[in-house]
């Protein structure tokens, strides 16, 4: 099936029975297929650049994902691939192009974008920087940007900064809409990444395409346990995964997917691996065979 077909069937799950007018009102706003957490299908394996796609080329990059049999990517910054918002309007065609000639789906940016700095002007910049990503990803055919909160400033109440940070993803999230695009939270950074205080941060957000992006951190295990903290934000999952090597002994991958198939979950599995293998394109192949494992 063509991306295209995808993207058709994605769309009439989505907007059944709704009305023409009411359909038309909301593709006109956003590409509303990367707002849910994807329930009714199956998930999708994929590789984030770093560390194993970090200093390939893009098409380079795209061979050796078709080769492992991974369906998408996503771009992370300041990486070989040299997507960045520096091209040129016709660099930016050229991408997308690329990845429309191959069966690979470019899923993504992977930024660094933080918006929990004290200094406002800091803040300002991390928004007005997320700004010139989303209209990246809308010009290279993409459907996301990933941002992340990456620290509670001891000398800042938390309360203060986690509101914060819940206004600056309103914000992003409201520019995002406009060009069909998604901003994927990841479960990140010191304090920030533990579950109670990510779903603090959703508690303001009010834009429907800023979504979780689960990271598969230690501080998913923290008491009362991984099935405790999956279920405070589940409700706010978007179409983005993140794994280490999934034969890791340090987490709980079994119990982890049979968790995604109890939302239903169905969008993105995105390896964001550690390690140094020898053949990286083998190893793929490898964890490809793991994930198959845990979502038969």
């Amino acid at each position: 099936m063509s991306k295209k077909s995808r993207r058709i069937q994605r769309r009439e799950f989505l907007f059944g029975g709704l009305s023409s007018a009411a359909v038309l009102s909301l593709i006109s706003r956003t590409d509303a297929a990367a707002w849910s957490s994807f329930a009714g299908g199956e998930m999708k394996m994929g590789l984030v650049t770093y560390q194993w796609g970090r200093d390939w080329d893009l098409e380079t990059l795209i061979t050796n994902c078709e080769k492992a049999g991974f369906q998408g990517v996503e771009l992370r910054t300041e990486h070989a691939h040299g997507v960045e918002p520096t091209l040129s309007p016709a660099q930016r065609i050229e991408v997308k192009n690329r990845f429309a000639d191959s069966p690979i789906e470019c899923v993504g940016y992977g930024s660094n974008q933080e918006y929990h700095a004290p200094d406002p002007a800091v803040v300002k910049a991390n928004i007005e920087g997320t700004f010139d990503l989303i209209r990246l990803c809308h010009d290279i055919g993409a459907t996301g940007v990933k941002v992340k909160p990456n620290n509670l400033p001891d000398d800042v109440p938390a309360e203060k900064t986690i509101a914060q940070i819940g206004d600056a993803l309103n914000q992003v999230g409201k520019y995002a809409a406009d060009y069909g695009q998604v901003i994927r939270v990841e479960v990140h950074g010191r304090k920030t990444a533990e579950l109670p205080v990510m779903k603090a941060i959703f508690d303001h957000v009010d834009q429907q395409n800023v979504k979780v992006c689960w990271n598969c951190n230690g501080q998913d295990l923290l008491d009362p346990g991984l099935k405790y903290n999956f279920d405070l934000v589940k409700d706010r999952f978007g179409d983005t995964v993140h794994v280490r090597e999934l034969d890791s002994t340090d987490y709980p991958y079994p119990e982890f997917f049979e968790l995604l198939k109890g939302i239903g979950y169905s969008g993105w599995i995105l390896l964001e691996a550690r390690t140094e293998p020898a053949d990286r394109v083998a190893a793929m192949k490898d964890q490809l065979r793991l994930f198959e494992k845990y979502t038969s």
